[in-house]
């Protein structure tokens, strides 16, 4: 009972730590606030899911800390990242879908492998390549978007502004180097519940 206790602190201290003004936003959103589209109310409901899923992920198993990555998006829940086998996978979908509020849940998390640094390697250009053609280009508010890589495989995440963004964010994504596919979770800002005025 009382290392759980301990973890629970634990959890909470670093889901804190999150907390900030940059990319991440002040709510820990993982898009700024200024720049946020969503209602200040839904940012900090998606932020209230956020840390409660975390900390739950966390409890699970403490190994998810490093290896499972979750983003929630107007209630919609994204979960990235490696695990040991199917059934922990199976494990985190019903664990997020138990979240108050959830609307949807995206599980792109993949069963791990043994580890290719070559692979890595890949993984991270392609990402910083595709992070830097969003930055570059004036039709996109780049800060809306988080990005992960696995295999090749570029995996998007945001909140476009319009239609337009939206392809253009998928096509600069196809654009880069030795993509194999792209997977674009990517709202409109007419598609969200409840906007800012």
């Amino acid at each position: 009972m009382k290392s759980k206790f301990l973890l629970i602190i634990f959890a909470g201290i670093i889901l804190t730590s999150c907390v900030g003004v940059s990319s991440k936003g002040i709510f820990g959103t993982g898009v700024s606030v200024a720049l946020d589209p969503r209602s200040v109310g839904t940012q900090i409901d998606d932020s209230i899911m956020q840390k409660n899923l975390s900390a739950r992920i966390i409890i699970l198993d403490k190994k998810y800390l490093i290896s499972v990555k979750s983003k929630v998006l107007d209630g919609r829940i994204f979960l990235t990242g490696k695990v040991e086998n199917p059934e922990e996978k199976l494990k985190l979908t019903k664990l997020a879908w138990e979240t108050d509020g959830v609307r949807s849940v995206r599980n792109d998390i993949k069963i791990k492998e043994a580890f290719n640094f070559k692979q890595s390697a890949k993984d991270i250009l392609i990402t910083s390549q595709f992070r830097t053609a969003l930055i570059i280009d004036k039709n996109v508010k780049a800060t809306n978007y988080q990005i992960d890589t696995y295999k090749q495989k570029i995996y998007v995440y945001g909140i476009a502004m319009s239609s337009d963004e939206k392809n253009i964010v998928i096509e600069l994504a196809k654009e880069i180097n030795d993509v194999k596919d792209v997977i674009a979770s990517i709202l409109l800002v007419d598609d969200l519940r409840i906007q800012k005025n």
